[in-house]
């Protein structure tokens, strides 16, 4: 949670859909509990956007992301070691992730 926090000092959390939820000009992550590990996914807002017919276009040189869906992406985690381990391409991405969203339409 700090992690995503600490990506852009506008980002901020709240509990959606019964997990940790966080919004910047609209919902863009939320976390995943389910054992035996953590996942990130990340969306660009609640309602539909241009970005599910177009596509995100994230830098992940290290892999993080698997995508089900153009506008939609999820980073896995085992522990909260792998997370520290994978924190400064994590916070990259998301600084992309939050530059490319658009305000709610």
């Amino acid at each position: 949670r700090a992690i995503v926090k600490a990506a852009d000092p506008g980002v901020t959390e709240r509990i959606k859909w019964n997990a940790p939820s966080f919004f910047h000009r609209d919902d863009f992550a939320t976390v995943n509990l389910r054992p035996p590990g953590v996942g990130l996914i990340l969306y660009t807002g609640a309602k539909v956007k241009k970005s599910a017919a177009e596509g995100m276009t994230i830098d992940d040189p290290a892999g993080l992301l698997e995508w089900p869906a153009k506008d939609r992406a999820i980073a896995a985690f085992k522990d909260a070691a792998d997370i520290e381990a994978k924190r400064a391409a994590l916070t990259a991405i998301l600084r992309q992730w939050l530059a490319r969203m658009t305000p709610p339409e």
